[in-house]
Formats: C-alpha cells, structure tokens, sequence
C-alpha cells in the first residue's frame, strides 16, 4: 500500500529532460542530436518547456555513443552557456560494453548529479547491462569522494533494496533519490500496479522521478505525479509525441508532461526548486 502520508503536501515536480541516450539514432528519429551544438539545442529547449534537469549521454558527431569526459565537457559548457541554471546529470551506464573506467569519465567533471545503476539487467537479444556490487559501490564511493549527488537507477525491486543496503553501510547518503525505470525488457513492467508497488519499497524520507518506456512514457508520468513522484521524459526512452507521431523535439515531450502536470495540479520545479528537493548545494558544472 502506498504510504500516503509521506505525501500530504506534494513537492514542485521536477522534469528531468533525457535528451538523447546512446541507442536511439537518427534512423529512428531524425531530430536525435549528436553533436555539441544539437545537444545544446535540444537541453535549451527542454528547458525552456520546463525541464530543471538535463540527463545526459554524449555522442560523436556521426552517432556513435561515447562517455570522452572531453566531450563531456564540451557538452556540459555549451548547455550552461544557453541555460546556467539548469542541473545537468551525467550518465554513468553509457553503452553496453563500455568498461567502469570509460563509464565514469564524466563524474571527473565534478557535476552535481549523476546516475547510479543499482543491478545488472537484461536489455533485450544478448544485451546485459552489467552492474555487479563491486561496481555499484565503486561508483558510488567514488561520487561520495567528489560531493555528487547518486541518482539510483532502478530497473526492479531488487535494485531498491541494494541502494537500500549500501545506504545502510553510508556508501550511498540519505537522503537518497530513484529513478525508477519501468518498460525495460528484463525490468519491471510499466502498470500503475508495479509502480505502486516500487514506489512503496522505497526508503521514507527518499525521492523518486519515473522514467517510462517507449508508449509508457506519458501514462507512468502521470502515475507518479499522483503519487507525488517526479518524471522524466525524453528522446533517451521514447520517440513519439502520440501514437505515430514522432516527436520534433524532446521540449514538445517537456511540454506535454507539463500539462499533464498542470491538469492534476502539480506546480513544475525550476532548476534552483529542485535543487532544494534535492539537497544539493550548490550550481556547478
């Protein structure tokens, strides 16, 4: 059952924009972004729509998925030259494949935030995106040491109750904040029961933003603004504005997560709020 009462006076929702990923192309979209000038349009105009944090993955120009902390950087700098105040969180999964030492090269750029993958997952075919214990707890020792903020991406329950354990052990630090993926194949699934369902396990005290897949996107964000959960939407985990319609950019799926929002009485975040919600303390790089 939902524990209501940590929920009487619901927070300012917080969009998280995550605006490219590093599967999706541009065969599937031809408004993906790849390079740095892309990748800032497309930060700027989630922005703009009401986003107050930018989930990041880079690209090379033709594509090609990379976690270049150099390329980081210039990422990050061309999105705070059009938008200073907004949260940029770096991914630490990048791609199938990429070593922990290639996968944390972000996080030597000091952001506020970044994600932490909490288990190992089946993506689908023979992708496994693999997260062993002694990963989690070595990236999340090694964002302690630099003050970052862990997002914990969950993929299940079980995800939640390691973060759960390693929080104990004070490798990860109250209060902590979920993400809570839903559609993933080898993930829990994405229903209003399951969601409930993970939203429940979750530790008092702690926040959390749903990220649905594909179709799922809109339908689990409105799930969790009821609940008083956060969202995130984005070209990372779905393409389309409505049923055969593809997206012209991830601020249209910013815009209709806000009306959403606006229609169940759900005031939306800016970056400095979320901060609040957060318990960060300060705007960085």
């Amino acid at each position: 059952m939902i524990k209501w009462e940590k929920m009487e006076i619901m927070e300012k929702l917080m969009i998280t924009a995550a605006i490219c990923g590093a599967e999706v192309t541009k065969e599937h979209n031809p408004n993906i972004p790849y390079t740095v000038k892309e990748i800032a349009k497309e930060a700027k105009g989630a922005y703009d729509a009401g986003a107050s944090i930018i989930h990041l993955h880079v690209r090379e120009d033709n594509g090609t998925p990379t976690q270049s902390k150099e390329r980081f950087d210039e990422c990050m700098k061309a999105i705070k030259k059009l938008c200073p105040d907004v949260i940029i969180q770096p991914s630490t999964g990048g791609a199938v494949g990429m070593s922990n030492e290639e996968r944390l090269q972000p996080i030597e750029l000091n952001p506020e935030m970044a994600t932490l993958d909490c288990g190992t997952c089946n993506f689908g075919g023979d992708d496994i995106f693999i997260n062993t214990e002694n990963t989690i707890i070595e990236f999340a020792q090694k964002m302690k040491k630099r003050g970052i903020k862990p997002e914990c991406e969950v993929f299940d329950k079980g995800m939640i109750d390691t973060a759960i354990r390693l929080n104990k052990k004070e490798i990860i630090l109250s209060p902590m904040h979920f993400n809570i993926v839903m559609g993933v194949n080898g993930g829990i699934s994405a229903t209003p029961r399951d969601l409930t369902f993970m939203v429940d396990s979750l530790p008092q005290g702690s926040t959390f933003t749903v990220s649905g897949l594909g179709r799922h996107q809109m339908s689990m964000a409105a799930v969790s603004i009821i609940l008083g959960g956060h969202v995130r939407v984005g070209f990372e985990d779905n393409l389309y504005l409505e049923k055969g319609v593809l997206a012209k950019s991830n601020g249209e799926l910013v815009q209709k997560a806000v009306r959403i929002a606006k229609e169940l009485g759900r005031p939306i975040a800016t970056p400095n709020e979320a901060r609040r919600i957060l318990g960060l303390k300060k705007n960085k790089i």
